[in-house]
């Protein structure tokens, strides 16, 4: 089915036309909220509640840019809008953070389902901080902007997340290298 007829579809609130739309763009968005949640069960929360947004402001499209882009947008700032309301966007403490270093980390024995869940892990502001900057290229000025923090905030936070990726990591690395 052509976009343009298929969106036409979803304005006009047909059902099947909205769960036709969820099975073509449901797995690229998931991801992109499993990137942003702590776990697969939040991250599907977000993507119900970002089709949720979509299938509400789809009159809001008008075809100029891509789709997907503006699915992408909608879906972030869904998720980005429920942690400020929920309060995680809060500052992190700075206590108990391993020192920042800039030597790069191999993890060529790390698979990425184990890196995803070394992000999720993290704690909120730098999980987000990080998958924004890392993941979907924003910079920080865009960043301070989505999240209403500094710019040196944003750069802070991201300098700690990818120190607490990096000990984890190196933490697995030390668990791998033993049982060899």
């Amino acid at each position: 089915m052509q976009l343009k007829n298929l969106v036409a579809r979803c304005k006009k609130r047909d059902r099947k036309a909205q769960e036709q739309l969820y099975r073509i763009y449901g797995d690229k968005l998931y991801t992109l909220c499993l990137r942003y949640s702590r776990n697969r069960r939040e991250a599907e929360d977000n993507l119900q509640d970002s089709f949720i947004r979509i299938f509400d402001r789809i009159d809001q499209y008008k075809f100029k840019g891509s789709f997907e882009g503006w699915l992408r947008r909608v879906t972030l700032t869904t998720v980005l809008q429920k942690y400020r309301q929920d309060g995680v966007l809060e500052l992190v403490g700075t206590q108990e953070l391993p020192e920042t270093e800039e030597a790069g980390v191999e993890h060529e024995n790390i698979d990425l389902a184990q890196l995803l869940r070394f992000v999720q892990e993290l704690p909120d502001q730098y999980r987000i901080t990080f998958s924004l900057y890392v993941l979907d290229d924003y910079s920080h000025k865009e960043i301070a902007a989505m999240l209403n923090i500094s710019e040196g905030t944003s750069k802070s936070n991201l300098a700690r997340g990818k120190a607490l990726l990096r000990k984890r990591i190196n933490e697995i690395k030390e668990v791998i290298k033993s049982t060899n």
